[in-house]
């Protein structure tokens, strides 16, 4: 079997038991604790029950404050292939106002742990449930997944909640702060202010100045963010008015 048939079989069977209560924030970060359980593959080759033993991975993710972007800015960050950019221009030629979410994943590997325990799959899961009750921490998730694809099975859990949380709660707070709105075809589309400057870049570019000023940031980084958004003109007395006063 070819290994993309494997990752479709794995994707298949995983399934989100638990999802966090709350979904990603638009203004701050999120991390969410979760437990991943599988059967181990090795109990098949042993002839041994599948009851015998699970193996239980713990660990946490951790999202950035999700970006509100242009196809043009996505064009402008790295990491993406050839066919990957000629779509982004095709999007950028059709309408550079369409609204884009960019989520900064990490995985936060040093909290990230595996057992194997000597109980049923189904026992386990009681028992972690009722620990995630009793903490009744809001951003605890639990996938049972398959045991030689689990980061597939991790991948499949974080893509679902990165497009919940982007369609159920990023996108209508942005709408009610007035950082997006709706093109005739119901898609979100940046609002931009009278000097043509999108709202979602104000907040971001004033709080980049605020760091660059404290010297807590390079000029570069501020320089690259005001590329991105292709409103370096506008900015660039204030930017330069700093290397003046040196």
């Amino acid at each position: 079997m070819e290994i993309n048939e494997k990752i479709k079989i794995a994707i298949k069977n995983t399934e989100v038991i638990l999802e966090p209560s709350e979904l990603i924030s638009s203004y701050s970060s999120t991390t969410v604790h979760y437990y991943m359980i599988a059967v181990p593959m090795y109990l098949k080759f042993e002839g041994r029950s599948t009851d015998s033993e699970t193996i239980v991975r713990e660990g946490r993710i951790t999202w950035q404050k999700p970006k509100l972007l242009t196809p043009s800015y996505m064009l402008r960050l790295e990491g993406f292939s050839e066919e990957a950019r000629k779509a982004l221009e095709m999007l950028a030629m059709e309408d550079n106002d369409l609204a884009m979410l960019l989520y900064k994943l990490r995985l936060v590997r040093d909290s990230e742990k595996m057992e194997i325990v000597t109980e049923s799959l189904n026992t386990v899961l009681d028992k972690i449930m009722e620990k995630i009750k009793k903490s009744g921490d809001k951003h605890m998730a639990v996938i049972k997944g398959v045991d030689q694809f689990w980061d597939v099975s991790l991948s499949k859990f974080t893509q679902e909640l990165m497009t919940k949380s982007a369609y159920y709660s990023q996108l209508p707070d942005m709408v009610e702060g007035n950082a997006i709105g709706m093109n005739s075809s119901g898609f979100p589309i940046i609002t931009r202010d009278r000097a043509g400057i999108p709202v979602a870049a104000h907040k971001e570019i004033e709080l980049l100045f605020k760091l660059f000023e404290k010297g807590e940031i390079k000029p570069s980084k501020l320089k690259s963010e005001l590329d991105r958004w292709e409103i370096f003109d506008q900015y660039q007395d204030r930017f330069l008015r700093f290397f003046r006063k040196q």
